[in-house]
């Protein structure tokens, strides 16, 4: 028999706390976990941008779980100082960030970078790949920091050979034949990276895991399968092989990083078949990375995991595949500075697009929001997180640098000055996208865009960072 208080008494009771009625419990959400990609010079020529002709299914899923950003831009395109700037959340200078071989304790030491920071909040992280170029750059910002030991060659044949008794070149520029994935680094990245998930599982703390894919850069060394996958009878040169007298020299180079390679003629222009096969080596290996990533994210789901775990992929900078007559990276054509970013937050992406503006000093400050962890106060970008929620942001451009050529990408404009140590500008270009995608019809010197021109280079040293002249 059920036996009820009087009202009055159990009023009483209440009063005297010896008796409480239990109060509806909040689950409190765990802090989340950070799967943070980075992937060598990967343009974003990729399906979920329009490429058709790109075999990139598992990217192509995750693009359809995130937020992605179309308009996305690199602050430097080369590697080093990409991830240096991107991992600081802090502008390259004239004297900051300046090459493939930069490292973040030279360049700004006294910054806390972004693992830096989520460690000290009681994150685990790990590095895994080529995430600074350097694996001993940055080592107060890891719990343990792995790359892997395997060649990028998988036939001795291709791999470097000595040049007159010193030094090497760095062996084919490509390798086509029939071996496992991960005979090559990246394979044996994602073996690694699904061990770690395993491992992580268990743990009481949040992790922030970051790998870093080597390929689809040179070498453009793929098993065979993923070569298959193309037809080089249908591969063309793009469409903006020129190299137009109105553009000003300084714009071009002489693509130094692939002429290292055997076979790659030291001067002139590449032959086009040879041109056609690199193209084709190129598309390889983004459908070879796009399977060892696909891997890592399968295991993540797997074990449970991709519930409370945010996944942001960037390609740290672009690349030229015969664009501008050019090859690699290393200028401030779009082609170079336009990048693949995808921001994957469960329970608020699900493949929707963005065209506003983004640059790579804006994941930083991302990423800490997201998390719930305050951001330093140095940072140079904004967060992105109100285009997660469908809002605008009142910031609306990027500022991109390489050697003495800073790029101002506001609207449809792209807008470049060559300056010396003062600030003075020798060189300058002007795109307007709306009518010319390709890059091959400079406005800077046109009397009709005068204006402009003015408008822009005042926007552009308001916006290229307060240090940008300072030694």
């Amino acid at each position: 028999m059920k036996t009820t208080l009087p009202y009055f008494l159990l009023g009483i009771l209440l009063l005297m706390g010896a008796i409480s009625i239990p109060k509806e419990q909040k689950q409190v959400p765990a802090r989340p976990n950070i799967l943070f990609i980075a992937v060598d010079d990967l343009r974003p020529e990729l399906n979920f941008y329009g490429a058709r002709h790109i075999k990139s299914p598992h990217l192509d899923k995750l693009a359809g779980e995130s937020l992605v950003f179309d308009r996305a831009f690199c602050n430097v395109p080369v590697c080093g100082a990409s991830r240096a700037s991107l991992l600081t959340g802090t502008r390259p200078t004239r004297h900051r960030y300046l090459g493939h071989d930069t490292r973040k304790d030279s360049d700004n030491p006294t910054a806390t970078s972004l693992p830096r920071l989520f460690r000290e909040n009681g994150y685990t992280t790990i590095s895994n790949g080529k995430v600074y170029h350097h694996a001993n750059d940055d080592v107060a910002a890891w719990d343990e920091i792995w790359r892997s030991k395997l060649p990028n060659h998988a036939l001795p044949a291709n791999r470097p050979a000595p040049v007159n008794g010193k030094g090497n070149i760095r062996g084919m520029p490509y390798e086509n034949i029939e071996v496992a994935d991960d005979a090559y680094p990246d394979g044996d990245l994602a073996n690694k990276a699904i061990n770690d998930l395993k491992k992580l599982k268990g743990s009481q703390k949040p992790f922030f895991l970051a790998l870093g894919f080597h390929k689809p850069h040179l070498p453009f060394s793929a098993p065979k399968k993923y070569w298959d996958m193309y037809d080089i009878n249908s591969i063309q040169l793009p469409q903006s092989y020129a190299q137009p007298t109105s553009t000003p020299r300084q714009a071009f180079h002489n693509y130094g990083e692939l002429r290292n390679y055997e076979t790659v003629p030291k001067k002139g222009h590449l032959d086009p078949a040879m041109a056609r096969t690199l193209i084709h080596g190129y598309y390889a290996s983004v459908s070879y990375v796009d399977a060892q990533i696909g891997r890592v994210l399968q295991e993540l789901t797997d074990l449970g995991m991709a519930e409370n775990t945010i996944v942001v992929l960037w390609g740290d900078h672009g690349w030229n595949l015969g664009d501008h007559m050019l090859w690699c990276k290393h200028c401030t054509f779009a082609t170079s500075l336009k990048t693949p970013l995808i921001l994957k937050v469960p329970g608020q992406t699900k493949g929707q697009h963005t065209a506003a503006i983004a640059e790579y000093v804006d994941i930083y400050p991302s990423l800490c929001e997201l998390a719930g962890i305050k951001a330093p106060g140095n940072l140079e970008g904004e967060s992105l997180v109100p285009l997660l929620q469908g809002k605008a942001r009142k910031k609306d451009y990027a500022v991109s640098k390489f050697a003495d050529a800073t790029t101002l990408i506001k609207g449809n404009h792209f807008y470049t000055e060559w300056v010396d140590d003062k600030g003075v500008a020798y060189a300058r270009m002007l795109f307007d996208h709306t009518n010319d995608p390709l890059e091959l019809d400079n406005l800077a010197e046109k009397e009709t865009h005068r204006k402009t021109v003015q408008k822009l280079a005042t926007e552009l040293r308001e916006k290229w960072g307060k240090d940008y002249l300072i030694k």
